[in-house]
């Protein structure tokens, strides 16, 4: 690993002293690359976690799209800032730290890892990713990519090592900082060993989404966006929707609509784009997922549909007379599960929804925007959503609070997580 570190570390020392304009020249074709392959890299994403392959599809063209937007934007976001004091020159310029180092989840292998290193290394750095184990395929597909669009090698390298080697990484002394998506407990690790060596993380972490639903929302577009919220990549998503807060007054009407919405999803081969639904990315993810289900039933949740497990396909699923004390809604529900509370008023709903540890995103529905405006501050979650689902933007910083992290990722905030900003005061004499 060491050699592939030193490849990485000569290469940054060349890589940052280019124009920004030189380093963002890569992007068009890195973008070209990625939309006229798509059909084959998202038949790769496809057959190593079973999404389906719609929606790899989906996930490759946003890849694209994040390179587009820092081609367009990444310049003036790096530009040096001039600042008015009383020196004769003073301004803040955006260096990069050197070699950074990804740590990279499976649930959207091209996604999760553009976001990371497209903004990192157009800032100058240079990256090695530690992909998840169950995606090999992707992680060297996308060295390659990067290599096939021009940028030098040692920009991007695929880092093939067991989550065990991660903490020996980290120390060494060719790394500068690190960005984690995944777990909690992988969070705490990857925090604590930065943070022996004094280096920078970025951590994107698990999260436990309101889905809140006004008694005055437009029920049929709320239904719409919960099923997607809920269900999109068979519900492996950090920030998909998991807690579903109704009103009680039309409560009754949006499970039934709900219940018939997700009933006409379609399931089948993965590789099917008619496929809406398939199977979890592992046997052991759908089995943790069926116990918090089952153990949720025990203390009292009622079954409404689903709740059946088929080796790692997980019947999409709601469950109502959902309490505070229980799994469904208390830990993070990686799955096809909507668990339904309701509330009497927005201070019950405001209340209930800051009620976790987690805090990436709440989605509100609600015709009176003035209103919810001002209730916007009330909510400890690092997104907002009003009448739409919680989703990353290129263009929009992405990150949470409490235990969903810390840090951005995504548009101006993203390009500047991995760089010293350095302040430079002059005066002349």
């Amino acid at each position: 690993m060491q050699n592939l570190l030193k490849v990485s570390e000569n290469t940054q020392l060349s890589w940052r002293n280019l124009s920004i304009q030189n380093r963002i020249s890569f992007l068009p074709q890195l973008a070209k690359i990625l939309l006229e392959n798509k059909e084959a890299y998202a038949t790769c994403i496809t057959t190593e976690m079973h999404k389906p392959i719609s929606q790899s599809i989906a996930e490759v063209e946003k890849c694209a799209l994040l390179c587009n937007y820092y081609y367009e934007n990444a310049e003036s976001f790096l530009t040096t800032k001039n600042i008015k004091t009383e020196a004769s020159e003073s301004f803040v310029t955006y260096e990069p730290l050197g070699v950074i180092l990804g740590v990279m989840p499976w649930n959207f292998p091209f996604w999760q890892v553009f976001r990371f290193a497209v903004p990192t290394i157009i800032a100058g750095n240079t990256v090695v990713v530690k992909h998840a184990s169950n995606v090999p395929k992707s992680a060297k597909l996308i060295q390659e990519i990067f290599e096939q669009a021009g940028f030098p090698k040692g920009c991007y390298q695929d880092l093939p090592i067991p989550s065990s080697e991660v903490a020996n990484i980290i120390a060494n002394p060719i790394i500068k900082a690190v960005s984690l998506t995944g777990s909690e407990q992988a969070g705490i690790a990857v925090a604590t060993e930065a943070g022996k060596h004094l280096k920078k993380c970025v951590l994107e972490l698990g999260g436990s989404n309101a889905f809140i639903i006004l008694e005055d929302a437009n029920l049929e577009k709320a239904v719409a966006t919960a099923v997607n919220a809920r269900m999109q990549n068979a519900g492996q998503s950090c920030i998909a929707a998991k807690r579903f807060l109704v009103h009680e007054n039309i409560a009754e009407e949006f499970v039934a609509k709900f219940k018939v919405a997700i009933q006409n999803l379609k399931t089948g081969n993965p590789l099917d784009k008619e496929t809406q639904i398939g199977s979890l990315a592992r046997v052991d993810l759908a089995e943790e997922l069926e116990a918090q289900v089952q153990k949720s039933i025990q203390m009292g949740a009622k079954l409404i549909i689903g709740g059946t497990r088929k080796e790692a396909f997980y019947e999409p699923t709601i469950l109502t007379n959902v309490t505070t004390e229980m799994p469904v809604f208390n830990e993070e529900t990686f799955g096809p599960v909507a668990a339904i509370i309701t509330f009497k008023n927005i201070e019950e709903a405001i209340e209930l929804s800051n009620q976790s540890e987690f805090g990436l995103g709440v989605s509100i529905f609600t015709q009176d925007i003035d209103f919810i405006k001002t209730k916007i501050p009330s909510f400890n979650e690092g997104a907002v959503f009003v009448n739409e689902m919680v989703k990353s933007d290129p263009r929009l910083p992405f990150g949470g609070i409490k235990k969903s992290g810390y840090g951005r990722e995504l548009a101006e905030d993203g390009i500047k997580e991995f760089v010293n900003v350095k302040t430079v005061v002059i005066n002349t004499f």
